[in-house]
């Protein structure tokens, strides 16, 4: 026979001065949980979206990223007459691109700040089709023009379309600024590529990584074994998407761990609340569970009765801690990209999953907090109590 779950309500109505400092102590746990994850999701979620299935990307065989790597113009003309590239008016779909990263003063503090400058082939537009251009145009080339992500506008002082800047040796001229849907693009900034080599000093006809858009994403192993298979070439071919999500792991990774330390350590305070709240019930209930046990009522009975009040308890500290954290959801932060050495904005990303995982530690932390005091409520001598009446 089971005690009724109306007692423990009613039990945690009277004591609701002790119980809130058990679901706010859980609530912020649970915040954190939850905040860290989203934080770790979003990073990981900007940096895939950068990536197109039907997009590869061709690299140096042997390096990590493309910051590494190089290809030359000879290997270019061979990787656009490869099997399976896609066609466009103005020949194959393929980007030939260059990287730098470039300092620039954030808004508001005016202190500088690393954003990744991208040159790019005039064809860019064909072969990553999730961006599109919202302000101005695009950049001529030949000519040294910049486009600029949307992210970048809002992070750095002066990215208004129309103004000029200096940035490695060279003048240029802002004239566009795109939208690559809240993408690891977005906080780039993009010129031509034979341009960007030029004020750098570098050999023309020297890139870095050369991306490619395919017929459609089963094209990949053809065009992948014909560029393996060609003696001209060394180089290394994966899908964009896998390139993108291989380079948000580390960072991702040290949130996470970080993240989980910190709920750790809260959690830890979270479970001496619980335990304080549920002894304190414990032994001010001590009549109570000696009738409870005298009229018919179990051990195991005793200890799922005060073990379901312990989870109530953590349930509306996780459902707390969960509605807390919602407003977060979509807001944009930045922080240091470690593979590229630039800041990244991203946003955090709150999903239902994450809400569970948030409500489960909750329930884990009531579990280790009312476990303890329950089983020592079944174990009271039910004699003594009673004798006490």
């Amino acid at each position: 026979m089971g005690v009724p779950l109306v007692y423990n309500l009613r039990s945690v109505r009277q004591r609701w001065a002790s119980a809130l400092v058990a679901v706010f102590g859980i609530a912020g746990t649970v915040g954190v949980f939850v905040a860290m994850l989203s934080l770790a999701r979003g990073f990981k979620a900007t940096l895939v979206a950068s990536g197109s299935p039907r997009n590869a990307m061709v690299r140096r065989a042997g390096t990590g990223s493309e910051i590494e790597s190089v290809v030359t113009l000879e290997q270019l003309r061979v990787i656009e007459d490869a099997p399976g590239v896609g066609k466009g008016p103005r020949g194959p779909l393929v980007s030939a691109e260059v990287v730098v990263v470039a300092a620039f003063p954030m808004r508001g503090s005016l202190t500088d700040a690393n954003a990744q400058v991208r040159g790019v082939s005039p064809r860019v537009l064909d072969v990553r089709d999730n961006v599109r251009l919202g302000e101005g145009r695009f950049f001529n080339p030949g000519l040294p023009e910049l486009v600029v992500g949307r992210g970048a506008a809002r992070a750095y002082a002066g990215f208004e379309v129309g103004r000029t800047l200096r940035f490695g040796g060279g003048t240029w001229t802002v004239v566009g600024i795109f939208d690559a849907g809240g993408s690891a693009f977005d906080s780039e900034v993009w010129c031509d590529a034979d341009v960007l080599n030029g004020v750098y000093q570098r050999p023309r006809g020297i890139y870095q990584s050369v991306t490619a858009h395919l017929t459609s994403p089963d094209a990949l192993p053809r065009f992948r074994e014909a560029l393996v298979a060609d003696p001209r070439l060394t180089v290394e071919v994966e899908r964009e998407v896998e390139y993108y999500e291989k380079q948000s792991r580390a960072l991702t990774t040290v949130i996470t761990v970080l993240g989980s330390l910190v709920a750790a350590v809260m959690g830890i305070g979270a479970v001496f609340g619980a335990l304080n709240t549920m002894y304190s019930a414990v032994s001010a209930r001590g009549r109570e569970i000696a009738v409870l046990r005298a009229l018919g009522f179990g051990g195991g009975s005793v200890v799922v009765s005060f073990l379901s009040e312990a989870l109530l308890i953590a349930l509306l500290g996780g459902a707390l801690g969960a509605v807390a954290v919602l407003p977060l959801n979509g807001l944009t932060t930045g922080t240091l990209n470690w593979q590229t050495f630039s800041h990244l904005a991203f946003a955090f990303r709150i999903t239902g999953d994450l809400l569970a995982a948030g409500l489960v530690f909750a329930l884990l932390m009531g579990l280790l907090g009312g476990l303890p005091p329950a089983v020592r409520a079944a174990r009271r001598p039910v004699a003594v109590a009673l004798r006490a009446l």
